[in-house]
């Protein structure tokens, strides 16, 4: 898939970078991969021992900060919808999803995956990767786990969460 859809301008530093987006924006990947990485960041030891996804994460970590650079690090409000589960903030609280997470430029699209809580994030870390998501029809802007928000608004409709968050930053656990 790569090969029919590759650039010959990537800002991408490797080809490995691109096979790791389209990799992940995959429907086969991202649940376990986000699962190992919510794990591994619980302590070094699960990190070193068990997360066997070092590559992937080194790749598209290493990706979204090539794509940023290329796209003059702006920051932008993008969406996220989820389904069957709601979401808990409050107003001041400092959050980070801790996974990657694909988010899109269309509350339209996000929504399709999901209205029973719906996020708008302005986010200044995570970066468009429609040109390399298996669906790039998705409009995709992918946070990466280190980004951490503020939460700026919260509303609770009936069984619906609408949560508005704004970033403060990037935290990093360990020292790598």
């Amino acid at each position: 898939e790569w090969h029919k859809r590759g650039s010959h301008v990537s800002p991408l530093s490797s080809p490995a970078q691109a096979v790791a987006l389209m990799a992940y924006s995959s429907k086969d990947i991202y649940k376990d991969f986000n699962a190992a990485v919510r794990a591994a960041g619980r302590s070094r030891q699960e990190y070193r021992n068990n997360f066997h996804f070092k590559t992937l994460h080194f790749l598209l970590t290493k990706a979204l900060m090539a794509l940023r650079r290329a796209q003059n690090s702006q920051c932008r409000n993008v969406f996220r919808g989820v389904r069957d589960v709601r979401f808990a903030a409050r107003r001041g609280q400092r959050v980070r999803f801790g996974q990657f997470t694909s988010t899109s430029l269309s509350k339209e699209i996000a929504q399709k995956y999901g209205t029973d809580t719906v996020f708008q994030v302005y986010t200044c870390h995570g970066a468009d990767i429609q040109a390399f998501s298996y669906y790039h029809s998705n409009r995709e802007v992918l946070i990466p786990p280190y980004e951490t928000f503020e939460v700026t608004r919260v509303i609770r409709d009936g069984k619906r969460a609408l949560i508005w968050l704004r970033s403060t930053g990037t935290f990093r656990k360990y020292n790598c």
